[in-house]
């Protein structure tokens, strides 16, 4: 079976005194349904490197680390090819940048960035391998 390796990441921040959190509507997913930004680990990238990549990709935010939040792991089919898929998430701060100005070569990937309240993600996010990163990230804010 074929192996894929992702990372992505849940960018908070705080706004008006409470948690929030970048989500992604994809490109062609119905409007409401929200995901986290991720992507392929590139040739010799760290998983690190490539969330806080990925984010600034389709959020326009740039971040800082703060932690590794878990890994979710699926199977998926793909042109009848079965794909064991390995997502490592990770604990992002946001630093700068303005959520939906997207850098030219991927703003397609995305229709679109909002921040929404962080503790509303593990019901928010369409993918149950996402709200469970987003429930471990309401966790981690705590500590911050």
């Amino acid at each position: 079976m074929k192996r894929e390796f992702s990372a992505g990441g849940v960018l908070v921040r705080r706004l008006q005194g409470r948690w929030v959190f970048a989500a992604i509507r994809p490109a062609g997913k119905k409007p409401g349904l929200w995901a986290l930004p991720k992507g392929q680990i590139g040739p010799g990238e760290k998983p690190e490197a490539t969330a806080l990549r990925e984010v600034a990709e389709e959020t326009g935010a740039a971040s800082r680390l703060e932690s590794k939040l878990g890994d979710v792991k699926y199977v998926y089919t793909w042109d009848g090819e079965r794909i064991f898929k390995v997502v490592s998430f990770y604990l992002l701060r946001y630093s700068s940048g303005r959520l939906g100005e997207l850098p030219p070569e991927t703003a397609h990937e995305v229709d679109e960035v909002r921040w929404l309240p962080l503790e509303e993600g593990p019901r928010l996010l369409a993918y149950g391998g996402e709200r469970e990163m987003a429930a471990k990230a309401v966790e981690a804010v705590r500590a911050l």
